[in-house]
C-alpha cells in the first residue's frame, strides 16, 4: 500500500449560481479555500495538494498562501471534469477530488477514501460516509447513501433514503462527503462516460458509475461530520464548528 502514490487535487470555481465566489469567502479569517488546503494537506496518504482553477483570482489567493495551483480550461461542466485535465498531466496513482466547499476537512478522512480504494485492486473509485444528522434528512444539499454488506454504494439520493416501513427495524442512515479517491486510469475513462437518466434526475455525478456498472466503495468515518458550504448561511455554521473544535470540545474521529 505504502508503494502507491497518491495526489489531492481541490477543484474551485468562481461562477457557483448559489454562491458565486464561494471559494474566496471568509472563514474565521481566512479564506474557504485555504481551510480546504490546510486540512487536506494533513493527510499522510497524499504526496502533495493542489488546487485546480480557472479563475485568476482564486489562484492569487491559493498562491499568497502557498498553495500549488493548476490552471484549467474555462469550459469544464462538472468538477470531475476539471480533476481529469489536471490529472492528464500528473504521474501519481491515485488523484483524490477534494471538494472546495468542504472546509473542515481532516487528514485522516481523505486517508480513508485512499484506504478504502486499495482495499480491493479491482475498485475504481472510493468514497467517505458518516452517520446522517437529522437536520441532514430533508436537506437535498445532503446527499444521503445505502450501503452493501461489503460498504460498496448502492445508491446515492437528496431524498431521505432508504425509507423506513412501519414496524421495521432502524436500518443506518448514511450522509455523503462530497471526496472521491479515483485510481487514474478510471477517472479518465470516466469522465468519457455518457451521462445517465439518474446522474441528470438527481445532479450527482457519482450515479454515472453507478449506472454504468462501475462500483464505488465508501469508508465510514466517526466522530466527524461533514459541514459543506453550499450557501452563504453556512459560513456560521462553520465558523462555530470551527471554534468548538479549536476549543477541544470534540475528540479525533476515525475510520471504521
Amino acid at each position: 500500500m505504502s508503494s502507491v502514490r497518491a495526489v489531492g487535487v481541490v477543484p474551485a470555481r468562481w461562477a457557483s449560481s448559489r454562491f458565486p465566489g464561494k471559494p474566496l469567502v471568509e472563514i474565521a479569517g481566512r479564506p474557504m479555500i485555504q481551510h480546504v488546503v490546510e486540512g487536506a494537506r494533513q493527510a499522510k496518504r497524499l504526496s502533495r495538494v493542489l488546487v485546480a482553477t480557472d479563475d485568476e483570482r482564486i489562484a492569487r489567493a491559493c498562491t499568497a498562501f502557498g498553495a500549488e495551483v493548476a490552471m484549467t480550461s474555462a469550459e469544464h461542466p462538472t468538477g470531475s471534469d476539471r480533476l481529469a485535465e489536471v490529472a492528464r498531466t500528473l504521474d501519481e496513482d491515485v488523484i483524490v477530488n477534494i471538494q472546495g466547499d468542504e472546509p473542515m476537512i481532516e487528514g485522516f478522512v481523505v486517508d480513508a477514501a485512499v484506504d478504502a480504494l486499495l482495499e480491493d485492486p479491482s475498485l475504481p473509485m472510493a468514497t467517505v460516509v458518516h452517520a446522517a444528522e437529522a437536520e441532514a434528512l430533508s436537506d437535498p444539499n445532503r446527499v444521503k447513501v445505502t450501503l452493501a454488506e461489503n460498504r460498496d454504494a448502492l445508491y446515492f439520493s437528496r431524498s431521505p433514503i432508504p425509507h423506513r416501513r412501519q414496524g421495521a427495524p432502524a436500518p443506518p442512515i448514511w450522509q455523503h462527503i462530497g471526496l472521491y479517491a479515483y485510481r487514474r486510469p478510471f477517472l479518465l475513462e470516466y469522465v468519457r462516460l455518457t451521462a445517465t437518466p439518474l446522474e441528470r434526475s438527481e445532479a450527482l455525478e457519482q450515479l454515472r458509475a453507478l449506472e454504468h456498472g462501475y462500483r464505488i466503495r465508501c469508508a465510514i468515518i466517526d466522530g466527524w461530520q461533514s459541514i459543506p458550504v453550499d450557501t452563504p448561511a453556512d459560513v456560521a455554521r462553520v465558523e462555530d464548528a470551527l471554534a468548538r473544535r479549536d476549543a477541544g470540545s470534540s475528540g479525533p474521529g476515525q475510520e471504521r
